[in-house]
């Protein structure tokens, strides 16, 4: 989609139609009343690659995927937040600071770019118009104006304001669906990375409330009212921090079979929480291409990772490099060399 494009903004009942975690009811003639129900459903867990149109509202252009969600999923693995540091520190590293752009700016540019698919260098002007600095308009506030060179400061809850004309430099990484804002090149393992957190606070949760209603505690026999009133006691004491306790019981009359436990479904239920961690970690690093010796994965037994040293050159030349290459655009664009990287030799 040019900039000439048509664009188009989801209507609320589109919307409202599209989300499914609404109450839907369901009657027949047999008089048996049944309902589907659930939460409403985070826009991160719903269909986020189709969400790829840039409308404007005749001033700028939204981004097409929300930058608030990826800003939010950014920190959401631990995997996916480290390989992205791990790029901007080496970086950041290998730039060598200029009078017109610092380091500490530098890293803030690399890390919208990696994290948005956009970064925004601002430049500033002496007073005879000449380049003075280059600071960091930050990319998740930062709109691309339907006139061709403007630039607009879009904070929430604040009114927006036009950057000085000509002041705004956007880097991106290119789409295939729009040329008007980068889209960062690991949204193809965003869902990984967001099951590997729901994995984690999922069990989370099942240690801070460890009671589960996993089976039913059947009870025939000599128990009286006194007994069954004591074992409910002790039921809703196992959870929370009493969770996981053992339960005693004692039926002096009691039979054989006075107390059997009725499983649901599969009470002990197979632990598939390291096979999730593994796979969705591996999803996360191949989006990102980083090997898993540069993030302080420890390999399994019996195998090895390499030597790091050859690991960092390779991801170096393979990675680094070309993201390096994108950052002179800067140069080119304001006449002057900005951006400029220290000789780097391979250990």
């Amino acid at each position: 989609m040019g900039r000439g494009s048509k664009t188009r903004r989801m209507s609320r009942g589109e919307t409202a139609r599209a989300a499914p975690g609404a109450i839907v009811p369901a009657n027949d003639a047999s008089g048996v009343d049944s309902f589907a129900f659930g939460d409403p459903e985070p826009v991160l867990n719903r269909q986020l690659m189709e969400m790829l149109e840039c409308y404007h509202n005749g001033r700028w252009y939204e981004p097409p995927i929300p930058l608030d969600g990826l800003a939010r999923a950014y920190r959401a693995s631990p995997h996916h937040s480290s390989a992205i540091m791990l790029k901007r520190n080496l970086l950041v590293s290998s730039l060598d600071p200029t009078s017109l752009l610092s380091a500490a700016t530098f890293g803030k540019l690399v890390q919208d770019y990696l994290v948005f698919g956009n970064c925004y260098p601002e430049l500033r002007r002496n007073r005879l118009g000449g380049p003075l600095r280059i600071d960091h308009a930050m990319a998740k506030f930062t709109r691309r104006g339907v006139v061709e060179g403007e630039f607009f400061w879009v904070p929430g809850g604040q009114d927006e304001s036009e950057f000085a004309a000509d002041s705004i430099i956007q880097i991106l990484q290119p789409d295939i669906n729009q040329e008007l804002y980068g889209v960062p090149e690991y949204l193809s393992a965003l869902q990984s990375a967001l099951l590997n957190e729901a994995a984690t606070l999922f069990r989370r949760r099942y240690y801070l409330n460890g009671s589960h209603m996993g089976y039913i505690l059947y009870a025939t026999g000599e128990i009286n009212t006194t007994d069954t009133d004591a074992l409910k006691t002790a039921l809703k004491a196992s959870k929370g921090p009493g969770n996981f306790r053992n339960l005693f019981v004692h039926a002096p009359n009691g039979k054989d079979g006075s107390i059997k436990i009725l499983p649901i479904g599969e009470a002990g239920a197979k632990d598939e929480f390291l096979g999730i961690k593994t796979a969705t970690r591996d999803d996360v690093l191949a989006a990102h291409r980083v090997p898993p010796s540069l993030l302080g994965i420890v390999p399994a037994q019996g195998s090895q990772l390499g030597k790091i040293s050859e690991a960092v050159d390779m991801f170096f030349e393979l990675e680094i490099a070309p993201i390096q290459v994108a950052f002179l655009e800067i140069n080119a664009r304001i006449g002057a060399e900005a951006v400029r990287y220290r000789s780097r030799s391979p250990k």
